[in-house]
This record gives structure tokens, sequence and C-alpha cells, in this order.
């Protein structure tokens, strides 16, 4: 995987796990507040292996290390409400 790709899908999926961390803040209490977190996507099997390879070298080094498995992404979408277009240029 190129870590183009690599970093893209790590960042989305670290933006939505902030989302979830509000909703269940219950959870924000269980990571130690030095560990590193690495996601374990269900639905992309090459994401996930290549986050556990990075996980194992970071454990080698001595670090500490928080697994976020995800069963599933919901599909984007916005949550604007009321839009209007007020003027167009042209």
């Amino acid at each position: 995987m190129r870590k183009e790709d690599l970093f893209k899908k790590n960042h989305l999926l670290g933006i939505e796990f902030d989302r979830y961390l509000l909703e269940h803040p219950e959870l924000l209490e269980r990571i130690p507040e030095d560990a590193e977190i690495f996601f374990l996507p269900d639905e992309d099997p090459e994401l996930s292996q290549e986050n556990l390879r990075m996980a194992e070298q970071r454990k080698a080094e001595g670090g500490k290390v928080v697994f976020v498995r995800i069963g599933r992404l919901s599909p984007p979408r916005s949550r604007l409400q009321d839009v209007r277009l007020e003027s167009v240029v042209s």
C-alpha cells in the first residue's frame, strides 16, 4: 500500500474515531495518554495488516499500543440542513 493511501485511510478513520469519542467519552478513559492508536478495519484487510505491522514495530520500540477494531464505516453524508444559494455569480 502506498504511504499516501495509508495516510489518507488512517486520517479518515482518525477523524471518525474522534467523532465517536465525542459521543462515547467513556472509551477515552481506557486509552493510556501516551499510547498510539492503530485502526483495524474489518472491511479493509490490507490496511489492517499494514497497521498491525506498524503497531508491532512500535511495541518493539517500547511504545504503548491500542487497537481499535472497526466493524464497518457508514457511507459519508452531509449534516447540513436548510441550505440555500443566496446569489449566483456568473
